[in-house]
């Protein structure tokens, strides 16, 4: 049996980490978002340039970081393989670092597309950009505004490899992963 490997997306500050949380803590397989933590040790660990909204300012190649940003997003679709459980979530998938990419005018290889279009999800589902809840802090750099306009560019790039994000609706935690598990394989 292979699981099916669903991807919770969207821009910073739309809540689905919490919603990844939830649904671990009703006993699914999930992978965690790797890029708060890269973002907390490159700040401590590189320059010391003033806290910009991209968080590739704090480090010394920015272009090492997404490439190592891709290839544990890839080691979390990999180790999917070998779950026995019929679903497992993961806190963002590929095609995300080159949405980012996208949104900071980076430039990026054939082996970013690559990626991309050889390691596919069975289902994305992505959350917009929700003022109420939206909190900037020390991992979670982007204004809202810039946020509205990743969700954008990560609608967009799904798109591009061929998929079609549902969107979660603004809502309560609980009625967020309701939605999720009652719309898997749509």
């Amino acid at each position: 049996m292979t699981t099916k490997r669903i991807v919770i997306t969207g821009a910073p500050g739309t809540g689905k980490t919490v919603v990844v949380k939830a649904l671990e803590e009703q006993g699914y397989v999930c992978f965690h978002e790797v890029i708060r933590t890269m973002t907390a040790e490159a700040k401590e660990t590189g320059t010391t340039k003033e806290i910009k909204s991209n968080p590739l300012v704090f480090v010394d190649d920015p272009m090492a970081f997404n490439t190592f940003l891709l290839e544990e997003r890839l080691k979390h679709h990999q180790k999917a393989k070998t779950i026995t459980e019929p679903v497992s979530f993961f806190d963002r998938g590929t095609p995300d670092v080159l949405a980012y990419m996208n949104f900071f005018n980076q430039e990026y290889g054939q082996t970013f597309i690559d990626t991309c279009k050889n390691y596919r999800y069975d289902q994305v589902f992505i959350l917009p950009p929700w003022k109420e809840i939206y909190v900037r802090d020390n991992e979670r750099l982007e204004t809202f505004t810039q946020a509205q306009e990743l969700h954008k560019h990560l609608f967009d790039t799904y798109e591009e490899f061929n998929y079609n994000p549902l969107v979660v609706p603004p809502a309560s935690i609980t009625d967020r992963v309701n939605f999720v598990l009652e719309n898997l394989g749509n």
